[in-house]
């Protein structure tokens, strides 16, 4: 299965993007801490050029947080300053100023140098769809301004939002990129919910991610499903979570449909704990 999503309005958000970056001092980029480099689109990187960036690791609390440190740690490493965070409960808002000002201390103290009168730092929030960006705009502003939506693609103008008096936020719809090089990047976003559920195969997907959890989270998937053993071959471990939770057509034959939504539904939600579909070692 071949995963693509670059709907009309996102190519025309890179291109205002691209017309606001003089306007900005810093990138607020966004990414779901579950997939940490799968949910980085590398557009970004030739969009923004120079300026100065902070990595957001939002949905910290879906995601598990011992991999979490470890992919913080790594981006610290590689030069990028990074941030776990939960903008749902307002976990970690406080850093975020107090972060991108240390990041811009040198701009600023220029500034005064030359005599002009300090300002709001101006930040651009960037982001793949459903990372969070409205919901960590209205949890910094403390209102409801920026439309949310627990669906991708909500988002689909820019806007002004004044943070107090620290700071000002650039919001941009999100945008996926043209091709996905690594199918598998596309998977991970699939699971984790970045791209419409009406253009997959839910099926392909479940088949994903049930062999992520295989190799990765055994336990989690034991526990949850009340299999003892997991088989090898995925359709038996399909036919098994079918037979448990009802999910049968006439004829005692397994509905793979419904199975596979039920999956979905149940990892998204946390039903399997808290779960992150990449580590650092293996993307550096």
């Amino acid at each position: 299965m071949t995963i693509q999503w670059f709907p009309g309005h996102m190519a025309k958000a890179r291109r205002q993007v691209t017309e606001k970056l003089s306007l900005i001092d810093i990138v607020f980029e966004l990414v779901d801490a579950r997939v940490p480099a799968a949910s980085r689109n590398p557009m970004i990187d030739e969009i923004i050029t120079n300026k100065p960036r902070l990595l957001l690791l939002n949905k910290a609390d879906m995601a598990d947080p011992k991999v979490t440190n470890e992919w913080v740690a790594h981006y610290k490493q590689i030069g990028i300053p990074a941030l776990a965070i939960d903008s749902q409960a307002g976990v970690g808002m406080k850093q975020i100023v107090a972060e991108a000002k240390v990041i811009l201390q040198e701009k600023f103290d220029k500034m005064a140098a030359k005599g002009i009168r300090p300002r709001a730092i101006r930040a651009l929030i960037v982001g793949i769809p459903n990372v969070g960006k409205s919901t960590l705009i209205n949890r910094l502003a403390k209102k409801n301004i920026a439309q949310t939506g627990d669906r991708p693609g909500v988002t689909k103008a820019q806007q002004w939002i004044k943070v107090g008096k620290e700071l000002e936020l650039l919001d941009t719809p999100g945008i996926l990129w043209p091709k996905f090089e690594d199918q598998e990047v596309g998977l991970k976003l699939a699971t984790t919910g970045a791209i419409k559920d009406t253009i997959l195969n839910l099926q392909d997907i479940a088949v994903y991610a049930l062999r992520f959890l295989q190799e990765n989270y055994p336990n989690r998937l034991k526990e949850r499903f009340n299999i003892e053993e997991i088989p090898e071959d995925i359709v038996e471990i399909f036919d098994e979570i079918a037979k448990l939770r009802g999910c049968m057509m006439s004829g005692g034959y397994p509905d793979y449909d419904k199975t596979a939504e039920l999956i979905i539904r149940e990892i998204r939600t946390e039903k399997l704990g808290r779960l992150t579909f990449e580590k650092p070692e293996l993307n550096i």
